[in-house]
């Protein structure tokens, strides 16, 4: 096979050095830009991150030497890549218009940013969950006034820790959803060690990610009318959000109430549909063998013994329960930069090149 030339746009941040390691010897992509802001370009990667790499593993030797182009550069990036993974550090308005350009320039956008979450044609996938939003990208495209060009984004890194679990369950009429996110350091880009204020400290406030955690379910949800994803109804969730001082890993608690008592499944119902529930349909080279594990001890998950599962790809779950004022309440485990940010990404760009949406 091919391989098709990628680009990473805020390549120098610590989900674009996530990228760096996930697409090092990726079997269908290969690196052949980095982009970052104008104070980066023209250095080399090596010389940018050497003393702000933030990741276990090594820089990856190839991309040492290659030069940063500037972002903002769209010509000097495409003429080298067939398609970009974008995560830079921008306000939104900036992200939308920077992400649209390279659309419109005919260059595939998959997107960890934020900005067009909540654009109507722009399909916010989990491929083991919506792979048909990807149809939207058609209606994208007349909007665009493009051929090839479209955005493509990724959840919000929090909500893939209990939206995998509850979306096999929908088909029994959830109604109420609370939850409860304790969200590792490196959700804000940081480390541990550098983050003074969190060190024996729980902080309950971070901005905009209530929102995020209530509204883009809904979408991930939705269904396609008339060239827009309609946010599913009837479902009401309602969320806290809180940064703890873990390195890596999103640990949500969730509270779950179906509409018909009289239909609610069993525990062991719900068990099973998690133990069967299937991943994507395509031999996808970055999914999880199984997308959903749940663990019979009363302490799991736990954030360090289980957020690196199946690469960091897999959800975690545990300590399914009936509750006194909801039907049951259950814990959900992610890896917020892998599964959360860009393992999600480069699963979701392998989804759309499995489906034709590179060609």
């Amino acid at each position: 096979m091919k391989k098709l030339n990628a680009g990473i746009i805020g390549a120098t941040g610590m989900v674009g050095q996530r990228f760096a390691l996930l697409l090092e010897n990726h079997p269908w992509f290969e690196v052949t830009a980095l982009a970052a802001s104008p104070r980066s370009a023209g250095k080399t990667y090596g010389e940018v991150v050497k003393d702000r790499w933030m990741m276990d593993s090594p820089i990856p030797e190839k991309m040492k030497s290659m030069t940063i182009l500037d972002a903002s550069d769209v010509k000097a990036v495409t003429e080298k890549v067939d398609f970009v993974f974008c995560a830079v550090d921008m306000k939104k308005d900036e992200i939308r218009a920077l992400e649209e350009a390279y659309a419109k320039a005919e260059c595939p956008v998959v997107s960890n940013n934020s900005a067009h979450r909540m654009t109507p044609d722009v399909p916010m996938l989990i491929p083991e969950i919506n792979a048909e939003h990807a149809e939207i990208i058609e209606a994208q495209r007349k909007r665009l006034g493009t051929k090839r060009g479209f955005i493509a984004v990724k959840s919000n890194c929090s909500i893939q820790s209990y939206v995998p679990a509850l979306h096999p369950l929908l088909g029994f009429g959830i109604k109420d959803v609370l939850v409860c996110t304790y969200q590792a350091v490196s959700g804000a880009g940081k480390k541990l060690k550098d983050w003074v204020e969190m060190q024996d400290n729980v902080i309950p406030f971070i901005g905009g990610e209530e929102e995020k955690s209530e509204q883009e379910p809904l979408k991930i949800w939705g269904k396609i009318e008339n060239g827009k994803i309609i946010d599913a109804t009837g479902i009401n969730i309602t969320s806290q959000c809180i940064r703890v001082p873990v390195s890596d890993g999103h640990l949500a608690a969730v509270f779950v109430r179906f509409a018909d008592k009289n239909n609610k499944p069993s525990k062991e119902e719900i068990i099973e549909i998690w133990h069967n529930f299937g991943g994507v349909s395509e031999t996808l080279p970055s999914a999880p063998w199984n997308f959903l594990n749940y663990f019979n001890e009363d302490n799991f998950p736990q954030t360090k013994l289980h957020r690196g599962l199946e690469n960091g790809m897999a959800v975690s779950i545990g300590r399914l329960r009936e509750d006194s004022q909801y039907d049951y309440r259950f814990i959900g485990l992610s890896h917020n930069t892998l599964r959360g940010a860009a393992g999600g990404a480069v699963l979701m760009a392998e989804l759309l090149k499995s489906k034709g949406y590179f060609d």
